[in-house]
């Protein structure tokens, strides 16, 4: 065993981590990884959470890293970052799928491998043998790994371990996207230099070519928006990764312009800002707001990524769009590469000095005809109701949810802080919680691009653990088909008192999306029967899994609701801090219909199904 005060590769790594300011390493164990572990827990103050699975653990990772990043000091150069630990091979190829959404979507991860000793390869390469979870081929793991990462490195010699630790943390930290490491079991103990100095981001320093770039992409900018006019900025996800809220707050303050978000930048301020009009989502928008954003004279982006769920099939560069993200902008059909977003936004900011361009968006498009609300206030207002349907269904279950946010969580104070986070998963989820009028800043979260169904519920470990001061709950969204895959996360939330409050949405055991998607004339013909064989889910009586997850000493609550009565009564003893129930995690099963589905999506069956014959599938 390695002493106290010895420096080890498990204790440099271990220590490293602490210095990043994690506190929490998510994963599952495995013989390899074990001695890690134990040195990690006697040397520092990085604590284990074991998850059920390697994908439970990375969607904690994932969520943990986006939260303490959202709520880290830019000024100070801090990063949020995460971290996971498997077992080489069948451990790490479970992995890859979470670390392939937060290479695709920037979050900064570490991802540790655990693999055989040096010694049970060599006995691979000379006789053949095999040893626990190897594969015949040695470089397997770090093949697959180095497309879903910006430095992949095997650690094999303890000379070398402190270098490559420090190589890829430094590659993580600057490029904001994972990083892998694979050591062998033999180098946990192997000694090795303590760490030297302290690990941070190295940003590329403008050259003359990126100033005299950034001045061309600014006068194109200033010329569009003098020809179209009516501006309408599109806030975007980059501007959450890269922290520059205060930048777009700069902005849109200086030039009066309306803004949107798209779903992954929700919440990149307050959505009580008074210049903010909504989520933009492309088709899949609720179509006020996409007419609204269209009337516009010209939109710019600012940190939005073009993919196929915020846009839904339409074009985002046209001739009077502005685009800025991935390290360039778009003006028009014109692009100027190498411009760093966060001074593309101060220096346009700055050339339109004196100019402001005021406008209610939704006023306009209204005054041009269009079937839009009279003013934005009356469009953001119109989100949230006390007045429902007896069955739940998608749309009027979200406007409940964000009466209950917006009137009941905050003990009926507008201005206090919200006690939760939304974390919202893919498909239906996805598109009815977009529209939940989110008051704080980054306190909404959802994979929105890679979109892997479970996220949420995993991710729900995640944010509760990194938003603790102040405490902030995870408020999970997530559909029965997505719930099925991840489901034995919740053992982790009762094993650690997380308490969030997961809301199932069983629409009858059926993958809702898939089945929008691939043919959506099921919701306007609405057949007793007739979806496809493919997208039937086996029905499980979701509430149930409360009394399984939960024991006499650490509880869960499991709620079963079909009317807007029910979940009312379950709102008001959420917002009661002295419930009993909320002193555990929270399962309720919202049963919805098979044919019902939110109105954002109502463009797929007017696109797919009118031409055929026929009225609109809703009045």
């Amino acid at each position: 065993m390695s002493g106290e005060h010895e420096w080890t590769v498990a204790r440099y790594l271990a220590t490293r981590l602490e210095q990043l300011g994690i506190q929490y390493l998510f994963g599952v164990p495995g013989d390899f990884l074990g001695p890690f572990l134990t040195i990690m827990q006697s040397t520092t103050k990085v604590r284990w959470i074991g998850t059920p699975t390697e994908m439970g653990g990375g969607y904690a990772a994932d969520a943990y890293a986006r939260v303490r990043g959202a709520d880290a000091d830019p000024d100070k150069d801090e990063v949020g970052i995460g971290a996971v630990a498997v077992t080489y091979g069948v451990g790490a190829f479970s992995l890859l799928n979470t670390i392939g959404g937060a290479y695709v979507e920037d979050v900064p991860l570490i991802a540790i491998n655990a693999a055989p000793s040096y010694e049970q390869w060599l006995n691979q390469q000379a006789v053949g043998l095999l040893t626990s979870h190897m594969s015949p081929r040695r470089e397997s793991n770090l093949d697959v790994y180095r497309q879903v990462t910006v430095d992949a490195q095997v650690l094999s010699n303890p000379g070398l371990a402190p270098w490559q630790i420090d190589s890829a943390i430094t590659a993580c930290l600057t490029e904001r996207k994972p990083v892998y490491l694979e050591v062998m079991e033999d180098l946990w103990h192997a000694p090795c230099e303590p760490p030297q100095g302290e690990l941070r981001s190295h940003e590329r320093v403008p050259t003359k070519r990126n100033e005299e770039m950034l001045a061309k992409a600014v006068e194109a900018a200033v010329e569009l928006i003098g020809k179209f006019g009516t501006p309408i900025v599109w806030a975007g996800e980059e501007l959450v990764r890269q922290r520059l809220e205060a930048e777009l707050s700069e902005f849109v303050q200086a030039t009066r312009m309306q803004f949107c978000t798209t779903v992954g930048a929700k919440s990149v301020v307050s959505e009580r800002h008074p210049l903010f009009a909504g989520v933009y989502n492309g088709k899949a928008s609720l179509p006020e707001i996409r007419e609204t954003f269209k009337n516009a004279g010209c939109r710019i982006g600012l940190g939005t990524w073009s993919t196929s769920k915020n846009l839904g099939g339409e074009q985002s560069i046209g001739d009077d769009w502005i685009v800025a993200a991935r390290g360039g902008v778009s003006v028009g059909a014109t692009y100027f590469p190498e411009v760093r977003l966060g001074r593309f936004i101060t220096a346009l900011r700055n050339a339109l000095q004196g100019q402001t361009f005021p406008a209610d968006h939704f006023a306009l498009a209204h005054a041009a005809g269009l079937d839009v609300p009279a003013t934005t206030a009356e469009f953001l207002e119109s989100l949230s109701t006390d007045r429902y349907p007896e069955e739940l269904t998608y749309d009027s279950f979200f406007e409940h949810v964000n009466h209950f946010l917006e009137h009941q969580a905050t003990g009926g104070d507008p201005q206090a802080p919200s006690p939760f986070t939304v974390v919202s998963d893919a498909a239906f989820a996805l598109i009815g919680s977009m529209n939940l009028r989110i008051t704080e800043r980054a306190g909404f979260l959802a994979q929105n691009s890679w979109l892997s169904i479970g996220y949420s519920v995993g991710a729900a470990t995640g944010v509760a653990l990194g938003r603790q001061k102040p405490l902030k709950r995870p408020l999970v969204f997530v559909g029965d088909g997505s719930f099925q895959e991840i489901c034995q996360e919740l053992s982790t939330h009762v094993r650690h008192h997380l308490r969030p409050v997961v809301f199932v949405l069983d629409n009858e055991g059926f993958y809702g999306i898939e089945q929008m998607l691939v043919s959506p004339c099921y919701y306007k013909d609405k057949p007793s029967d007739g979806a496809d064989f493919y997208n039937v889910l086996h029905p499980w009586r979701y509430e149930k899994l409360a009394e399984v997850f939960g024991t006499d000493k650490d509880r869960m609550h499991g709620y079963e609701l079909t009317t807007h009565t029910e979940l009312e009564s379950l709102l008001l003893d959420i917002a009661d801090p002295g419930n009993d129930i909320n002193h555990a995690p929270i399962l309720a099963r919202v049963r919805l219909s098979r044919h019902d589905y939110p109105r954002a999506l109502q463009y797929k069956i007017d696109e797919k199904c009118l031409a055929a014959g026929g009225g609109p599938a809703r009045g």
